[in-house]
This record gives structure tokens, C-alpha cells and sequence, in this order.
């Protein structure tokens, strides 16, 4: 009898705890489609505020980048980091692309930083650097991107400033206000420095995150004895998210969004090139690396080629491993209870960050592709940070 009312008071427990699993299941799934909505509309009706400028339009951006950000850029490149500690996020590749990328977590404290390595067959340095730079044709092929508008040149530094509002999916969308500066170097190696500033042209606006913190950069170079050419980039910015949740977001959606990248490669002409007020900008702005830079730096090092990301003067953090995307089929339920777990632990005690990314978990796997395609889920993540100060 005392089993049977245990039994009998169990099975009422478990009854309860099933409606209440199910109400609240149903009311995530109507406060995630419901803000989906919202926030689909609001993009839709989405005004691009672009001022008319004040003052002098010439103001100096010239100190902005200065050569010293290339020349650390170049060390960066050959390793030389300062003894942090790398570890593997994702190694993956197909007939004509080959991507490996690497993390850590800088001492300053900052965000994550990446750096990664990119081949690709059949492609010219040329080609390569010209399809990076070119934001029209970008807004083609990078869904992300709404809007993206040039605020000002400086002829003589050859820094550009340029604005780009781009998609955060359930978040707001970003606001990028970035300078960059393009130099040309040895056998048509060329190098571009970006980072985040201010500008009169581009105030702060409510509707849109700023980011900050951005830093990044890349050397474009030919592969030797290949019809090739590699990008090496070392990234960062502030995703506005916990670090293991931005990790896991990056290595999840990083090579869809590359393999996405290298068909719009493929189908980038001249006709793209002839036509993009960006190349165009770029090819003017362009500055030479000041002699003897690239001897000093391949001097330090022999650099990344060959698919080796950051082979020398880097630890690596051998308990990483390459790219575990692969589970065992019987520990796969439980993992993913775990992220969704670990996800509204990870929100940090905001009920609506940890509900979004939940209900997003939960509704991937309900419409996970077939596992045949080879390709990881997308979840593209490089390019949209930061929510600090004034953000929604």
C-alpha cells in the first residue's frame, strides 16, 4: 500500500510537472515568434538616418590608423603574441576553400580574439582584395548587411571612414562606424587595418547598437607554386554576449558563412570591380608598406602559409582539439539539454537574452538539416558585436 501511494503520488507529481513543462514551452515558442515579428517589421520599417555634415567636412582622420597599427598588425601575423594561450575552434575544407581558425583570451581582458586562416584555389590577390572591399557587391551576397554608406576620405593618409548598419539575429541590429587604411606590399601582398572611431556624420542613434572595441586585420598573399592565394586575419570585437556562449556561436556558424563567402568569390567579375565606388575608393586610397617592414617581419617568422594558423610563438591549448562538431548519437540529447541549460545560465540574469538563445536552440534542432550536407548549422557571428552603454 505504501509503494502504491507512492506510486499513486508520483505519477500526480510527474503529471504536474508535464503541464507545467508544456505551458511553458508553449509560451516560449509564442514570446519567440512574437518577437520575431516585431523585430521583422521594425527592420522593414527601418529609416536610415544619414546627416547632412556640419563644419568642415575635411576634418583630420588622417592619426586615426597610423603606420605603427600596420607594423603591429605584421608582428601579430607572425606569432608573436606575447605567449597567450590559442585554442582550436574549427578546421574545416572543400574543393576550392580551406578555412582553420584559432581563440584567446586576451590578458587585457578584452574580447575574444581570433585568427584565422583562409585558402583559396584558383583566386589572385588582386581578385581577393578587390571582393574584401567591395561593400556594394557585399550587400549582395552578406544578408547581415542592410545599409552601408562611405563618410569620409583622407587622401593623403589614405584612411576611409564608412558606416555599415548590419542584423543581429533577435537582437537589434549593429551600427559600425570603422576606419580602415589598405597598403600594398612585396609580389602583390597587400595588408588592411581596421578599427571603430567617432564621426560628426554617423551620432548615436537608439535604434541601433554601437559597436566598439573593434579591432581587426588581414594580409592577402599569393600561395608559392599555386594558382592561389591565402588571407590570414586576426579579429576582434565584442559580441555583446558571454565569451563561451560567443565561442560556441562562432564555431557553429563560421564555415557556412565562409562557404557562402567563397561562392559569391566565384561569382565575383570584372563587371562587380568596374562598377563598385568602394574598389574604386580603395584603388586611389591605397598606400605602399614602408620599405624593409615585410623583410623585418619575415625575419621574425615564416608566417602562416600553408594552413597553419599561428605555428610559431604561440601556445597552443592542446585540450581544445580541432573542431568537435561531431557528437556520439547517444550522449546527443543530453549535450543539447546542457546548451540550453547552460544558455540561460550564460545570459547572465537577463530573462530575454536567455529565452531568445533558448527558444533559437530549441528551434535549430527542430529544423536541423540533414546531417549529409557536411555543413554546420549557420549561425553567422564574425562581423556583429558589442552591448555596452547605450544599447537595446
Amino acid at each position: 500500500m505504501a509503494i502504491a501511494g507512492l506510486f499513486e503520488e508520483f505519477s500526480s507529481w510527474s503529471m504536474a510537472m508535464a503541464l507545467v513543462f508544456l505551458f511553458l514551452l508553449s509560451w516560449l515558442i509564442l514570446r519567440f515568434f512574437s518577437s520575431r515579428l516585431l523585430r521583422s517589421r521594425n527592420l522593414h520599417s527601418l529609416r536610415i538616418e544619414t546627416p547632412s555634415p556640419n563644419g568642415n567636412p575635411s576634418m583630420g582622420i588622417c592619426s586615426i590608423i597610423s603606420d605603427d597599427d600596420l607594423r603591429n598588425f605584421m608582428r601579430d601575423l607572425e606569432g608573436t603574441f606575447n605567449g597567450e594561450t590559442w585554442e582550436n575552434v574549427v578546421e574545416k575544407k572543400n574543393g576550392l576553400v580551406f578555412y582553420s581558425a584559432k581563440c584567446c583570451r586576451p590578458r587585457d581582458g578584452g574580447p575574444l580574439k581570433y585568427l584565422s586562416f583562409t585558402r583559396f584555389e584558383k583566386c589572385c590577390t588582386e581578385l581577393l582584395r578587390d571582393f574584401y572591399m567591395d561593400n556594394e557587391y557585399r550587400k549582395q551576397w552578406d544578408k547581415t548587411v542592410i545599409f552601408h554608406n562611405q563618410l569620409q576620405v583622407n587622401e593623403i593618409s589614405g584612411t576611409e571612414v564608412g558606416r555599415t548598419i548590419k542584423k543581429f539575429p533577435l537582437f537589434t541590429p549593429r551600427e559600425y562606424v570603422l576606419a580602415w587604411r589598405v597598403w600594398e606590399g612585396h609580389d602583390k601582398t597587400f595588408y588592411c587595418f581596421i578599427k571603430d572611431c567617432e564621426h560628426p556624420l554617423a551620432p548615436w542613434q537608439k535604434k541601433f547598437v554601437r559597436v566598439q572595441n573593434y579591432r581587426s586585420g588581414w594580409r592577402i598573399r599569393k600561395v608559392p607554386g599555386n594558382d592561389a592565394c591565402e588571407i590570414t586575419m586576426v579579429h576582434q570585437e565584442d559580441a555583446g554576449m558571454n565569451i563561451e556562449m560567443a565561442k560556441m556561436a562562432f564555431s557553429r556558424g563560421i564555415w557556412n558563412y565562409m562557404c557562402k563567402m567563397n561562392h559569391a568569390l566565384r561569382e565575383y567579375s570584372s563587371r562587380n570591380r568596374s562598377r563598385s565606388a568602394s574598389v574604386a575608393s580603395m584603388r586611389k586610397l591605397i598606400q605602399k608598406v614602408p620599405s624593409g617592414w615585410e623583410a623585418e617581419a619575415g625575419s621574425t617568422s615564416q608566417g602562416l602559409s600553408g594552413g597553419s594558423v599561428a605555428r610559431q610563438s604561440v601556445r597552443v591549448d592542446a585540450s581544445s582539439g580541432v573542431e568537435t562538431i561531431s557528437r556520439k548519437s547517444s550522449k546527443k540529447w543530453i549535450r543539447r539539454l546542457l546548451v540550453i541549460g547552460g544558455i540561460v545560465c550564460l545570459s547572465r540574469g537577463q530573462p530575454s537574452l536567455g529565452t531568445s538563445l533558448a527558444m533559437a536552440c530549441i528551434l535549430k534542432k527542430i529544423t536541423k538539416q540533414s546531417p549529409a550536407s557536411g555543413q554546420v548549422t549557420p549561425t553567422p557571428a564574425l562581423q556583429s558585436r558589442g552591448e555596452r552603454g547605450r544599447r537595446g
